[in-house]
């Protein structure tokens, strides 16, 4: 399906791809801390609302 040069070019590329993601966050890590202090509990909170009233509006259909 793949030839060896494909997977080849696959397998770094992803390595390569993940490696640039860890140095980007890490070098950005202080500015999150200080910009996003509470946004992962913001969004928990708003994935929850939305789960109970989506499960609201279809149990009142049936």
């Amino acid at each position: 399906m793949f030839t060896q040069g494909q997977m080849m070019f696959a397998i770094f590329f992803i390595v390569a791809f993940a490696a640039a993601l860890i140095y980007s966050y890490r070098k950005d890590l202080k500015l999150h801390k200080l910009h996003y202090k509470n946004t992962a509990m913001i969004v928990g909170i708003v994935i929850v609302l939305a789960i109970i009233i989506f499960a609201t509006i279809v149990f009142s259909m049936h």
